[in-house]
């Protein structure tokens, strides 16, 4: 993740640099950062040694927990140094620079939150995260810290766009809260952005990237990929 190509790598939130934060989701060139696909747990567990290493200039610490498509967010601040593999959550805030958040995906949305003060937080919404409003648990943690959600910057990274993720009507229902007797299509970012417009933020981007049809770049659970990319989140120590 170091080499001269590193832009195929991964893709960067450039907008978040003017206030000394990173945040960027891997590509499958690199690999799987999950545990259930087909490459070795060493390999895999490599990777994310690789990748605490890439970030150890900017952070000391790495967290990834145990997602559960639930709408808890943890707050962590300092006291540890390393990989952290925390409890059962969705989300995470950092109270402090210097520590790196993630979250594993393919297809679900990376969620990254970032404030100038240095305050990042990183979400993982599938359809039952963003049915649940996810979102308003992670404005909910800036708010317990007296961070206002108009002073927040808000970018949903590569997941499966709309023309690709054809849900059940149930799961329609759930989504949109509107009836629904069939089956159809629902854009998971779009929905995320009006969640988020409505907790009161006000700058929003969207990746262009459709890990469906970009499928070359990113990895997609319904083009049959058991491979995780991951999405990250640092403010910089420096």
């Amino acid at each position: 993740m170091t080499s001269a190509g590193a832009e195929l790598d991964r893709e960067e939130v450039p907008d978040f640099q003017s206030f000394g934060v990173r945040a960027f989701t891997t590509t499958r060139r690199v690999g799987t950062f999950g545990l259930a696909g087909p490459d070795p747990v060493g390999e895999v567990m490599s990777r994310w040694t690789e990748l605490q290493s890439e970030l150890s200039g900017n952070a000391r610490r790495l967290v990834i927990g145990r997602q559960v498509h639930g709408i808890r967010v943890l707050t962590h601040s300092g006291g540890w140094e390393g990989l952290l593999r925390a409890g059962e959550a969705d989300g995470h805030l950092a109270l402090e620079k210097g520590i790196a958040l993630s979250v594993s995906v393919a297809d679900c949305v990376p969620v990254f939150i970032a404030h100038p003060s240095g305050v990042v937080a990183m979400l993982h919404s599938g359809w039952r995260g963003t049915a649940a409003r996810i979102i308003d648990s992670g404005l909910a943690s800036f708010a317990r810290h007296r961070i206002p959600p108009d002073e927040l910057m808000v970018h949903l990274g590569p997941a499966i766009c709309g023309r690709c993720y054809e849900v059940s009507a149930e799961v329609r229902a759930q989504l949109t809260g509107q009836p629904a007797n069939r089956a159809g299509n629902v854009d998971l970012r779009s929905l995320l952005a009006e969640h988020t417009h409505d907790g009161g933020v006000q700058r929003i981007t969207v990746s262009p990237y459709c890990t469906r049809c970009d499928n070359d770049r990113f990895f997609s659970h319904r083009a049959g990929d058991t491979g995780r990319q991951v999405g990250v989140i640092v403010a910089s120590l420096l």
